[in-house]
C-alpha cells in the first residue's frame, strides 16, 4: 500500500473510534435509542430559567395537591341543608373537629331566618350549629316567636345570640361533662329586637308575662332541654335550648316565668332606718331562694334532726 493511502485509512479509523467513544455508554455499550434522542434534545434546547420575581418558592410546589388537573367537586348538601335553604340564610361548614369529644357533623353558620312574609330575622352574631338544630331554630322563629310578637306589637327582626358552638364543659365548670354547646347542638337566647328598635329580654320580669309564657311553652315543646331563670343559677340572664338525646325521649324544661315584685312598702322611719332600706333593696332585687330539699334529706335514721325540727 502506498504511504498516502495508508495515512488516509489510519485517519479514517481514528475518526470512527472517536465517534464510537463519544456515543458509548459508561460501560462501553451503545445507549438506547430513546436515551440518545433525549440527550440530543437536551444538548440542543437550553434549560428554561424563570426570573426570581416570577419563580414561586419550593413551599408553593409542595402545597400543590396531586390531582389529575380537574377541580375537586364541592360537597353534596345534606337533606337537612336542602330543607334549610328554603327558610334560612346560612353557610355550610362541613364537619367540625375540636379537642376531645368536641365537634359536630353537618354544621352550618346560621345567619338569618326568612319569615312567612319573606322578611328576614338576623341572628346576631351568626350561630354555629348542627344543621338539625339550626333547622329547629328556624321553624321555632317562623311558626312560634314571630306570630306571638306580631300579636303584641311590632314584628320581629333580630334574635340576640348569647352563645352557640363552644368547646367547654357544662356551665363552664372545670372537669364537668361536655356541654351540648361543644357538640354544636345548643343555643343560648338572650332576647329579641323588634322592628321599632325595642328589645325584649326573655328573663326580664318587666316584659309581659303572657308573652314570656307563650315563648316558654313553645320552646319546651320543640327542644329537649330548656334552662332559664330558676333552673340552676347559671341561666338567670338567658335561656338555654338544645336537642340532647335522652333515654325514652325524656325532656327537661326548667324556666320559671317570674312576675314583677310587689311595690316595696314604705317604712315609717323618720331618720331612714337602715333595716328598712335593706328590706326594700331585697324586695326590689327579688333574690331567688334555693329549691327546697327532699324530705328524705331532712331525716336522719327516720328521726328529724334537732337543728331542723324547730
Amino acid at each position: 500500500m502506498k504511504p498516502a493511502a495508508a495515512t488516509a485509512v489510519l485517519l479514517l479509523a481514528t475518526a470512527m473510534a472517536s465517534a464510537a467513544a463519544q456515543t458509548a455508554g459508561p460501560n462501553g455499550a451503545a445507549p438506547s435509542r430513546g436515551r440518545s434522542a433525549h440527550a440530543a434534545a437536551q444538548s440542543r434546547t437550553p434549560p428554561l430559567v424563570l426570573p426570581e420575581q416570577f419563580a414561586p418558592p419550593q413551599e408553593a410546589y409542595a402545597s400543590f395537591p396531586e390531582t389529575s388537573g380537574t377541580a375537586a367537586a364541592p360537597a353534596t348538601p345534606s337533606a337537612c341543608q336542602l330543607r334549610l335553604t328554603k327558610v334560612a340564610t346560612f353557610q355550610p361548614l362541613g364537619t367540625l373537629v375540636g379537642p376531645g369529644d368536641c365537634g359536630a357533623p353537618d354544621a352550618v353558620q346560621l345567619q338569618a331566618v326568612a319569615l312567612s312574609d319573606q322578611v328576614k330575622v338576623a341572628l346576631t352574631p351568626p350561630a354555629t350549629l348542627r344543621c338539625p338544630m339550626a333547622e329547629q331554630i328556624a321553624v321555632w322563629l317562623r311558626d312560634d316567636v314571630a306570630p306571638a310578637l306580631a300579636d303584641s306589637g311590632p314584628p320581629l327582626r333580630v334574635l340576640d345570640n348569647f352563645d352557640s358552638y363552644e368547646c367547654r364543659g357544662r356551665n363552664r365548670v372545670r372537669a364537668a361533662a361536655l356541654s351540648e354547646h361543644g357538640r354544636a347542638d345548643a343555643l343560648d337566647v338572650r332576647g329579641f329586637r323588634l322592628a321599632d328598635g325595642h328589645e325584649i329580654n326573655l328573663t326580664d320580669v318587666g316584659v309581659s308575662k303572657d308573652l314570656r309564657q307563650k315563648i316558654r311553652l313553645s320552646v319546651c315543646a320543640r327542644f329537649s332541654t330548656v334552662l332559664g331563670p330558676g333552673s340552676d343559677g347559671y341561666h338567670e340572664e338567658h335561656v338555654h335550648l338544645d336537642l340532647a338525646e335522652r333515654h325514652n325521649g325524656y325532656k327537661l324544661c326548667q324556666w320559671d316565668v317570674r312576675e314583677p315584685p310587689p311595690p316595696a312598702q314604705a317604712q315609717a322611719t323618720a331618720g331612714g332606718d337602715e333595716a328598712g332600706e335593706q328590706a326594700q333593696a331585697i324586695a326590689a332585687g327579688e333574690v331567688p331562694l334555693p329549691r327546697p330539699r327532699p324530705l328524705a334529706a331532712n331525716l336522719a335514721n327516720g328521726k328529724p334532726r334537732k337543728s331542723e325540727s324547730r
